[in-house]
């Protein structure tokens, strides 16, 4: 597709409703990418699960990177960096931190000896379990959108939108 026929399709393809159904604000044209509305929704997610977690202190990727290594026992720092989607030296600082508070541990793996795999430690899955009942709060109004039939489909829906990226 040329570029002129691609801004064509931009302006025109799918228009988006007058309003965006909270504020009333037009979205116009970015209210047909995906990426700008799901943005939306983390952004204001992301917003309340920090306030709710100002007393611990963490930074953003450090509560995802804890729950990945607690789901994925033995997971290398390249493997997290790709399935947290942050670069590489902010994953170190991340896994650096984990072992700080005594939440994870990093050693050398068995099975090669150039990666590096991780572990959760007891007081990472005391604390992952606190971090994760302030979640189900953050999220109950969002999720309460849905209704039962609808979270599967939602839930598998972003899981393919994901693999477009990593097949």
């Amino acid at each position: 597709m040329k570029t002129d026929e691609k801004r064509r399709v931009a302006r025109t393809a799918g228009r988006p409703s007058d309003g965006d159904g909270a504020t009333g604000i037009k979205l116009g044209r970015l209210g047909n990418y995906v990426g700008f509305r799901m943005r939306r929704v983390q952004n204001q997610l992301s917003a309340l699960f920090a306030a709710a977690t100002t007393h611990y202190g963490i930074r953003s990727g450090l509560f995802s990177s804890l729950a990945l290594i607690e789901a994925n026992p033995g997971i290398s720092q390249q493997e997290l960096s790709s399935t947290v989607g942050l670069d590489k030296s902010i994953t170190v600082q991340i896994v650096d931190e984990l072992e700080k508070r005594g939440w994870a541990k990093r050693e050398r793996s068995t099975v090669d000896r150039r990666r590096h795999s991780l572990t959760i430690l007891p007081g990472g899955e005391k604390t992952l379990d606190e971090l994760f009942a302030i979640m189900v709060d953050v999220e109950a109004k969002v999720l309460a959108q849905l209704d039962a039939d609808e979270r599967p489909m939602f839930d598998a829906a972003l899981d393919r939108m994901y693999g477009v990226f990593h097949r």
